[in-house]
């Protein structure tokens, strides 16, 4: 149902819609609606019924009513690459773009959002970077969910300069600097308008913070796992070596583990499918964008079952 409007350039077709993952290039039908729409002949409004799309090029359309309405969620669990927090850096954190980011945290939360956080360690060390120097690979992911800790403490001091009331919760416990991970406390945070921020991954080696965000938003029972970039989305090749690279609106958690398109690692897709818990890929570096994709109008991919 509905209809999707483009422009047609003679005897090609361009589809302009903000549902589908890129412009497609499709032949004109006739009996479709044609309004003009400059002074140029071969240049001209099209209109037709969506359904025809959905007929023509199934593996590229969208249906917009299968999208998950952002805007009805009321908790979210936002997960945030350890390399974000560097800016314009090479590495450790850069001051000014974390209290942007926690400004964009902030707007999200006062839209009446419950959020939990969850930042990764990149920035400061890698585990699995470390493992590949010779490093054993436990000893090294110790060390990488220690600089998640401290990306925690960070990000918690910037909300709260700003006046949001923020506890960081870790895996590994540590008291003289966070709460050790409670699930029934977490949850009286959040129902007190607090932002909870999860640290430590799962506090076991060989798991990604991907996997520990996975996890926490299935613990929490949050409505949708954001995943905040420096991409916009997900696409079918890296669209940083591949200009030609698609980007898709929605896709499947299967599509995602059997092409391995590189979302979060195999085992955190895993868990959110079990869990019917939607992934929402964006890029958190666009200011603003954050507010945007809840909203329903920011550019980002939707992993979830179709």
């Amino acid at each position: 149902s509905g209809v999707v409007v483009g422009l047609r350039f003679g005897d090609r077709f361009r589809v302009r819609r903000t549902h589908l993952p890129r412009a497609h290039v499709l032949p004109p039908e006739p009996g479709h609606a044609v309004f003009p729409a400059s002074a140029e002949p071969r240049l001209s409004l099209c209109a037709f019924p969506a359904s025809w799309l959905r007929t023509r090029n199934p593996l590229r359309y969208t249906d917009p009513s299968a999208l998950m309405p952002l805007s009805t969620m009321k908790r979210v669990l936002l997960k945030l690459s350890g390399e974000v927090l560097m800016g314009d850096q090479q590495f450790g954190i850069d001051s000014a773009f974390v209290a942007e980011l926690a400004n964009e945290v902030k707007a999200a939360k006062e839209t009446g959002l419950e959020i939990c956080l969850v930042i990764g360690g990149g920035n400061i060390f890698r585990g699995m970077a470390g493992a590949a120097q010779g490093m054993d690979r436990a000893q090294a992911d110790y060390m990488g969910m220690l600089a998640t800790v401290m990306n925690a403490l960070a990000m918690q001091n910037a909300l709260e300069q700003l006046g949001v009331p923020t506890r960081v919760q870790s895996a590994i416990e540590m008291d003289k600097v966070c709460e050790p991970v409670i699930r029934r406390r977490a949850e009286r945070h959040l129902e007190k308008g607090r932002i909870v921020i999860f640290a430590a991954g799962v506090g076991a080696p060989y798991f990604t913070t991907d996997s520990g965000a996975a996890l926490r938003a299935a613990e929490m029972k949050c409505d949708a796992l954001l995943k905040g970039t420096s991409v916009d989305g997900v696409y079918d090749t890296d669209p940083k070596k591949n200009s030609d690279a698609v980007r898709f609106d929605t896709v499947s958690y299967g599509k995602v583990l059997a092409d391995n398109l590189k979302v979060m690692d195999a085992s955190a897709v895993a868990l959110c499918r079990d869990n019917q818990i939607p992934i929402v890929v964006f890029s958190i570096r666009d200011k603003g964008n954050l507010a945007r994709v809840l909203s329903g109008a920011g550019t980002q991919t939707i992993v979830q079952d179709q």
